[in-house]
This record gives structure tokens, C-alpha cells and sequence, in this order.
């Protein structure tokens, strides 16, 4: 099994970034996909979730109008488009896949978004 986060980097306020989390090992379609942020000394907080079955889709209130998830289950991929960022949006971005059925949780390693000026 393989979750790997990529697209962070360093954006302005008010800036954009598109963060993808590629998967492999198992089967993407049935999990639903998730998003997380964590910044030192706070616990992980979730940002946004997005369903395997109709797509639905929920978003932290300090994110909503500002940031996308999507999936494209052809690909295996997830997708977090973050837009008129802030800088309270910093932290490290994590993907989850889960399938609460099974018992399973994936998790990526990270990926590092820094919104300043």
C-alpha cells in the first residue's frame, strides 16, 4: 500500500495550490478520501472529505468557498485545490484513505504548505 502527497510548497497569501495524493495497493474506489492539516504542538485537524459512492463532500467552516477535494478513481489519485489561502492554512497536509468496513486506515507522509509573504 502507497499514499503519497505532493504539491505543497511555499505560496502568498491570497495565492493557490493544487495538492494530489497518489495511491496504489489497494482499491481507491472504494475508500473514501480525506484531508488533513497539522501544524506543531496541535492535534491533526480534518480540512475536507470526500465519499466512494456519490461523491459527496464536506469541508472544515474555516475552509469553506476556499478549498476543492475531488478524486479521479481512474487515476487512483485525490486532489485538494486550495484556493485565496491564508496563513492559518500552514501546516503539513496529510491524506487518509479509509474503508471502515475492512478495518482500513492509510495514511501519506505529508506534505509540507507554508502560506506567507
Amino acid at each position: 500500500v502507497h499514499v503519497v502527497e505532493s504539491g505543497g510548497g511555499l505560496v502568498q497569501p491570497g495565492g493557490s495550490l493544487r495538492l494530489s495524493c497518489a495511491v496504489s495497493g489497494f482499491t481507491f474506489s472504494s475508500y473514501a478520501m480525506s484531508w488533513y492539516r497539522q501544524v506543531p504542538g496541535k492535534e491533526r485537524e480534518l480540512v475536507a472529505s470526500i465519499n466512494s459512492d456519490s461523491g459527496s463532500t464536506d469541508y472544515a467552516s474555516s475552509v469553506v468557498g476556499r478549498f476543492a477535494i475531488s478524486r479521479d478513481d481512474a487515476l487512483n489519485t485525490g486532489y485538494l485545490q486550495m484556493n485565496s489561502l491564508k496563513p492559518e492554512d500552514t501546516g503539513v497536509y496529510y491524506c487518509n484513505a479509509n474503508l471502515v468496513v475492512a478495518g482500513n486506515d492509510y495514511w501519506g507522509q505529508g506534505t509540507q504548505v507554508t502560506v506567507s509573504s
